[in-house]
């Protein structure tokens, strides 16, 4: 099987959309306070003693502060105007991605009528395991003792059951517990491949379907087809 690896930084969609909330509060608090302060110097300057006008200097402190919550209010302004559009950015670019055949890290794979149920299984070292899998009720439907290489292997499940039952079309999910030569537990990585089927640009971060469940974009560890080049590029541009 031949990948190619995407970078894998957390996206910044989920950063934005914090930041854009805290913008849009502090930019309420702000405008009441900025519609405040106009409210109260308009009205200091109608009732001020015409014999003795507003000092010269405090006047000038009292417009230098409003000029400073002017422009902060515009920064405010401006700033969400950039989240939103990079959220746009991130949203068209992820689209690109759509029809792939991609790597993501995970448990759950799709056995179909026509296709085996696939996983991705990576081990730091040489090692003994025994692999679970069961449906999406829960139900175990087959378990195997199994020898691992070090490094990326590819394991493969038929649909045929422990006790020779054809398990039906579904989600399945794979556990494995493994020790090396001297008995120690050795974590084994688990990863999925399948197409993307449909992208949720509604959510944060991004959530791409593949074989039917939900996944955070930041899942996708590489890009199975030829056009890897142009959707690592896709990945990169969303941080990932």
């Amino acid at each position: 099987m031949t990948t190619t690896t995407a970078t894998t930084s957390t996206t910044s969609s989920s950063a934005a959309q914090t930041a854009a909330a805290a913008n849009s509060a502090a930019s309420q608090q702000i405008a009441g306070n900025f519609n405040e302060f106009l409210t109260l110097l308009t009205t200091q300057l109608q009732n001020q003693d015409p014999l003795d006008p507003l000092d010269t200097n405090q006047f000038t402190q009292e417009l230098v502060e409003f000029s400073s919550v002017e422009q902060q209010l515009n920064t405010n302004t401006n700033l969400q105007t950039l989240i939103s559009l990079q959220q746009t950015s991130e949203a068209t670019s992820a689209m690109q991605l759509l029809g792939s055949n991609v790597t993501l890290s995970g448990t759950s794979a799709t056995l179909a009528s026509n296709s085996p149920a696939t996983w991705s299984l990576n081990s730091p070292s040489p090692a003994t395991g025994t692999v679970t899998i069961t449906s999406s009720s829960g139900q175990v439907a087959y378990t195997q003792t199994v020898s691992l290489n070090s490094g990326a292997q590819t394991y493969t499940w038929n649909g045929q059951g422990s006790n020779g039952t054809t398990w039906p079309a579904g989600q399945y999910t794979l556990s494995i517990s493994a020790t090396n030569a001297n008995g120690q537990a050795v974590t084994v990585g688990t990863q999925v491949q399948g197409t993307v089927s449909s992208i949720n640009i509604n959510q944060t971060p991004l959530q791409v379907t593949v074989g039917g469940q939900s996944y955070p974009i930041s899942a996708i560890q590489s890009i199975n087809s030829n056009s890897a080049g142009t959707l690592n590029s896709t990945l990169s541009s969303l941080g990932l």
